[in-house]
């Protein structure tokens, strides 16, 4: 039972990072040269920082990614911290895309995304070192190719890697431990959303905790409104990176990480009350219950944001980025 559970979850984890990783430094080599100066010249209002922020999560695929270097522009004094709150707003909402991609339920794309990327890429290795036809290797698609790839093969990984790990929920639902806590989280939602975030804590990764929460909801292993109390806590957990990051640095690069935790922290306290409106809602225009709890995720990050944006516009915000200019 024990081999069944903990091998195919460590090797399919271990698969699913690997691609996030190869997908997030690909995607960066692609747009990492525009993403400084668009960052620092898109945050004159928090709403064009959000748009910013969310388009910017939606292309590297890691909010994490995009958190950290605005941690990093503030610690420098590139930006003020009140420049970021537009764009943590943001974050929230580009991350969704990962989650929406899992959600179609093309797992049995994993094998001819990563056969066409391999093949892909081994075509721009021949055109340009190998140089089999010369000429061709100064050709400007060869590189953006070779990114795009890799994006690819990361992307082919983190489907295989889900393939993996939900393949023990037949295993799980056999262990007292799962009924355990199964028969906690239908008396109290709480245990689903402190779940979710500890466990995503301890990952650093809500999304592959949110894909193992639909493998298990779509083979009817688990309640949807369990799962989707799990993704709210989910949420949560993701501030502990951005916490870290924000370690030894100026006051301003940890106030934007404070502001991470309070949008995520008082957004699931918002949401749990209405965990089970939410849950309907998302069922309502899900066409899959993977695609429910990817629905739920989206429409929780989106109401947050929106909700909050208005107080990014406080004259409090105003006055503290003037006299961090000045």
């Amino acid at each position: 039972m024990i081999q069944n559970l903990l091998l195919p979850v460590f090797i399919g984890f271990s698969v699913f990072l690997s691609g996030m990783k190869l997908m997030e430094l690909a995607l960066h080599r692609m747009a990492g040269p525009h993403l400084t100066a668009m960052l620092q010249r898109s945050t004159a209002t928090p709403l064009r920082g959000m748009a910013v922020g969310a388009a910017t999560t939606a292309v590297l695929q890691s909010s994490t990614a995009v958190t950290v270097i605005s941690i990093g522009f503030v610690n420098a004094g590139l930006l003020s911290f009140p420049r970021t709150l537009g764009i943590i707003l943001g974050t929230n909402i580009g991350t969704c895309l990962t989650t929406e991609l899992i959600g179609l339920n093309i797992g049995q794309a994993a094998i001819p995304m990563l056969v066409s990327s391999i093949l892909a890429w081994l075509l721009t290795a021949l055109l340009g070192e190998i140089k089999i036809w010369p000429g061709l290797d100064r050709l400007r698609w060869l590189m953006p190719l070779r990114s795009a790839s890799v994006a690819v093969c990361g992307f082919g990984l983190v489907l295989a890697g889900l393939n993996m790990m939900q393949s023990i929920g037949p295993y799980l639902q056999e262990s007292g431990m799962f009924d355990w806590f199964l028969g906690h989280a239908s008396d109290s939602l709480w245990w689903g959303m402190a779940a979710g975030a500890a466990i995503t804590a301890a990952v650093h990764s809500g999304a592959a905790v949110i894909g193992m929460v639909m493998g298990f909801v779509a083979m009817n292993g688990m309640p949807a409104e369990i799962g989707v109390a799990i993704v709210v806590g989910a949420n949560v957990g993701t501030c502990v990176t951005a916490l870290l990051a924000s370690l030894g640095g100026s006051r301003g690069g940890k106030f934007v990480a404070l502001s991470h935790i309070v949008l995520n922290v008082g957004g699931a306290l918002l949401f749990q009350p209405f965990i089970g409106e939410l849950t309907a809602v998302s069922g309502a225009i899900a066409h899959s219950p993977s695609s429910q709890i990817a629905h739920a995720q989206t429409i929780f990050n989106i109401v947050c944001s929106l909700i909050a944006l208005p107080i990014c516009y406080a004259k409090f915000w105003r006055r503290l980025d003037n006299r961090e200019s000045s």
